[in-house]
């Protein structure tokens, strides 16, 4: 770890951002914006709240990101009709995200549990044409936008599994995501190795981090400290890389936004 802390942010919303505009500003903190990650929000009058939103960022000069959609699809349907509709909402993140100055958007992990154990004997490459098909026009979007697509794990058993999907996809702009929350669950209740090792696995393919705390049991995004993650492994992998990953507090209240990241800096691992 270098001399100078790792510097957190948040995931936040258009009713939490408010109340967390002072700490966001102290230190220009990265920002991830989750309103537009459902379809109701997409199909309304998204540009009145994306509005809203730059209003009330008024000075901030961090890092903006939004988390794309991901409600209710995957992006390796077989069906193609199915594709591209999953192709649509995302070039409609990606222009809520163009809006916004927002320069990542995440994506979610195509891999199941079921992958981990079937996936050779089925298609694996298959598997990575199908994205490659939904993902065709959206990756271009990105481009001309400037605006990185991170892939954060779900279900995820190997985390080299979408590493290597995201370098398959054969642009800069196509990165790798850690959910520190799901890496947990996949350790404790299927046999996925400890939350560093996915640091460790993507390198500096890592471009973004949502740092959450569980029991290895479910998808609690219980503040840092809450939980069993054992945050020193962590951060010394993450200390490691040079991609300097948005470090993102995604958690279930954002009201314990600040109340994480007093702990991570009390352990001295992050501020």
């Amino acid at each position: 770890m270098s001399e100078s802390l790792l510097v957190l942010g948040a995931a936040l919303s258009i009713k939490s951002i408010p109340a967390h505009r002072d700490w966001l500003l102290e230190r220009q903190r990265d920002l991830e914006i989750q309103d537009f990650s459902r379809a109701e929000v997409l199909d309304s009058d998204w540009r009145a709240i994306a509005c809203d939103i730059k209003a009330m960022l008024d000075g901030h000069t961090g890092r903006r990101g939004i988390h794309g959609p991901f409600w209710g699809f995957k992006i390796d349907s077989h069906d193609p009709l199915i594709r591209r509709a999953v192709t649509k909402r995302l070039l409609q993140g990606l222009e809520v995200a163009e809006f916004l100055g927002a320069t990542h958007m995440v994506i979610h992990s195509p891999y199941t549990t079921w992958d981990y154990n079937n996936l050779d004997s089925e298609n694996r490459e298959g598997l990575i044409e199908r994205v490659r098909a939904t993902l065709g026009d959206v990756i271009a979007r990105a481009e001309q936008a400037g605006c990185e697509i991170v892939i954060e794990n779900i279900e995820d058993k190997d985390p080299k599994d979408r590493v290597h999907l995201a370098k398959a996809l054969g642009s800069a702009k196509v990165r790798v995501s850690l959910d520190t929350g799901h890496a947990n669950y996949a350790h404790h209740s299927t046999g996925a190795p400890p939350v560093d090792h996915y640091v460790d696995a993507a390198g500096d393919m890592l471009a973004h981090v949502h740092l959450q705390d569980t029991d290895g049991y479910g998808d609690r995004h219980w503040a840092p400290g809450e939980g069993n993650i054992p945050w020193a492994a962590v951060f010394r992998a993450l200390g490691q890389l040079t991609s300097k990953p948005r470090l993102i507090l995604e958690l279930r209240n954002h009201d314990h936004v600040r109340a994480g990241a007093a702990h991570l800096k009390a352990l001295g691992l992050a501020e």
